[in-house]
């Protein structure tokens, strides 16, 4: 039976001698059962802090967090992953709130389906667990931006995360409608006398490692409080930013991985006779493409984990649960050189990406049930998943076929960036990819001055010439017969940072000049392709689809079925070669290079050979019984097939340090 198939794996996860004796070192239990959103009625005074604990409705209360975002879940497994925190010994979740899935254009609100933040939040209730929410504006969170919506970089004056007017406006804007949905759901909102799971709202996030206005926490603090947060406000730095993103009236946490000598007395520094809580108790890491997969040891972080309980902290697990960036919305990291994220946002948390348990969570679990001293729910089962096989990509057609059927150009005497595009009502283009096409006489020598973000396939009429990035700044256009010839620039927004201090700096595309013979190019007709829902399903019913040949060099679509006879489930795709297959089988079937992938009509996200993923998640809410339209966009050399399989590869492992 089931039951007996859990019992079997706790029995089986041996834990660390070392923290087993600490459990043993707990003075007393915490036994929050009775203390749920559900079971305390008519409540109005919420999360409170005294004498360095927190009190619930004034009884002592611990928080056992796990971070899980609405927005890289598919809704139909949003209550499966709240019951495994349950099942695990949580009693709170953690969501970031992101603006630009909220607001995608100025003035334009979006709450429905999968971004149903308040249909999130009552279902956390229903559940039993309460809710610190993370409503930004920034939410860093490996994340395009941060979160923060594209078009605030129209303006070329834009000073995100201060108080520029600009930018404060439209957080003004964008808060009177979140809070609409917000405020109602607090957990001692007197109007409402069941309450919602909200206990505490963080102010910004992670702003001391920012910190270039003294005034704006103050502002996004008041933001909130204006709008009727009445809950218990946090702030949330690692140790080096802790005491430059401190707010009047917020409890300062931290975040962390590794537990450093007088880490978490050190917040007695910043505030007296508060409660410790670790807000980001990071369970494992991100992935950028063209690195490793970190993991971190199971038994180093459960072994953190039970030191950080036993000086009586709370804590709250980044991530239990990670999910998909699904789309283009994955972030990106600028430090010595840019770094893109891949599509799975895995993190080796507790949860795999697809739902499952690791040893991580059985290893917590009973941790935690030895602090709680209660019986725990029985974890819920989990969800086989699908391998369907082979999938045969049977037609294609170019690119340079689909321009003029589908896509007006803008005609720019000089090359435009992403954002400041005359597209979507002024809003300019987020995402996605943008064609740069000029005439030119001649060859020579093509220079970027480092203007490409991020990355740029280059072609004379459809002949690829090479690649452009931060790296590579020039190329060698060859000279053709003569007259006059396309030059073709198809820009790829890999992701804007996320984190650190050039977030201004995140335009897209051509961001200025590009160079023939040091003479700047000019008249451009500009292509969007940002591959929204209504392009995707005209491609559908363009004229031009041929049958792929056995080799073929993209840029192109492509497109293939697949049958599902029983009820859909959970797949991974996998475009990466097989091991051992020769050249010319590789080249026939497995030569999928760098693109993205869409099943009816859903944007998987990116896949890349450089790896390290080489699966794309596929959830089986998204399939249907009968066929599942597949359409690959691919940048280079392009396959035939692509394969179903029931297990992720996330790539070559490498261990946190």
């Amino acid at each position: 039976s089931w039951s007996c198939w859990v019992r079997w794996s706790e029995e089986d996860t041996f834990l660390p001698q070392d923290w087993l004796l600490t459990c043993l070192l707990f003075s007393s239990r915490f036994n929050w059962s009775e203390l749920t959103p559900l079971g305390l009625w008519g409540r109005t005074l919420g999360l409170q802090t005294e004498n360095s604990q927190f009190l619930l409705e004034g009884m002592p209360f611990r928080i056992f967090g796990g971070s899980m975002h609405y927005f890289r879940v598919p809704r139909e497994y949003w209550e499966d992953r709240m019951l495994k925190m349950r099942a695990c010994g949580l009693n709170t979740l953690t969501t970031y709130v992101p603006w630009n899935l909220h607001e995608k254009e100025r003035g334009k609100f979006d709450f429905s389906k999968n971004l149903d933040l308040r249909a999130f939040l009552s279902l956390a209730a229903k559940n039993g667990l309460w809710v610190i929410l993370r409503p930004g504006p920034y939410i860093c969170s490996e994340w395009d931006l941060g979160g923060l919506p594209s078009w605030l970089l129209q303006d070329p004056e834009m000073q995100l995360r201060t108080t520029y007017k600009g930018f404060t406006e439209a957080v003004d804007a964008y808060f009177d409608r979140l809070m609409r949905v917000v405020v109602p759901l607090q957990a001692s909102r007197i109007p409402y006398k069941k309450g919602g799971p909200i206990i505490a709202v963080q102010v910004e996030n992670e702003y001391g490692s920012y910190a270039k206005d003294p005034n704006y926490m103050t502002y996004v603090k008041m933001a909130l409080l204006n709008r009727g947060i009445v809950e218990l406000l946090m702030t949330s730095d690692n140790k080096n930013g802790l005491s430059f993103g401190l707010v009047e009236g917020a409890l300062a946490t931290v975040n962390f991985q590794k537990l450093e000598p007088g880490l978490l007395k050190y917040l007695d520094t910043v505030q007296k006779d508060q409660p410790k809580m670790v807000m980001e108790y990071w369970t494992g890491w991100f992935d950028n493409w063209g690195g490793p997969h970190y993991v971190f040891d199971a038994d180093e972080m459960v072994n953190t984990v039970a030191s950080i309980l036993k000086t009586g902290a709370s804590i709250n697990l980044y991530m239990f649960h990670g999910g998909t960036n699904f789309g283009f919305m994955s972030g990106a990291l600028e430090a010595d050189e840019y770094k893109s994220d891949v599509t799975s946002y895995d993190y080796d948390a507790v949860l795999t990406e697809a739902g499952d348990y690791t040893s991580k969570f059985f290893k917590l679990r009973q941790l935690f049930s030895m602090v709680i001293g209660q019986p725990l729910p029985l974890p819920p089962m989990i969800e086989s998943k699908a391998s369907y096989g082979a999938i045969l990509l049977h037609q294609y057609i170019s690119l340079w076929d689909v321009l003029p059927a589908l896509l007006q150009p803008i005609k720019s005497e000089f090359p435009v960036n992403m954002e400041n595009l005359h597209l979507n009502d002024s809003i300019g283009q987020p995402y996605g990819y943008v064609l740069y096409e000029t005439v030119i006489f001649g060859g020579g020598h093509l220079h970027t001055r480092d203007h490409v973000r991020d990355r740029a396939q280059v072609f004379v009429n459809t002949m690829y010439v090479g690649e452009l990035d931060y790296n590579t700044v020039e190329l060698s256009i060859p000279e053709g017969q003569q007259g006059f010839r396309q030059l073709r620039l198809l820009v790829e927004n890999r992701g804007r940072v996320n984190y650190g201090l050039a977030l201004n700096e995140q335009r897209k595309g051509l961001i200025g000049d590009v160079f023939l013979n040091k003479t700047p190019l000019r008249n451009f007709k500009i292509y969007s392709l940002e591959m929204k829902p209504a392009f995707m399903k005209s491609l559908q019913h363009v004229a031009g689809w041929s049958t792929v040949p056995d080799y073929f060099v993209g840029p192109a679509f492509f497109r293939g079925r697949l049958w599902i006879e029983q009820q859909p489930q959970d797949t991974f795709l996998k475009l990466q070669a097989s091991p051992g297959c020769s050249w010319s089988s590789f080249l026939r079937s497995w030569g999928w290079e760098k693109g993205v992938v869409f099943v009816n009509g859903q944007n998987l996200g990116r896949y890349w050979k450089i790896g390290p993923q080489e699966t794309l998640y596929l959830p089986g809410p998204w399939l249907r019984r009968g066929g599942n339209e597949i359409v690959i966009f691919e940048e280079r050399t392009a396959g035939r097939i692509i394969q179903s399989v029931d297990i992720p590869y996330l790539g070559r492992t490498q261990y946190v340090d």
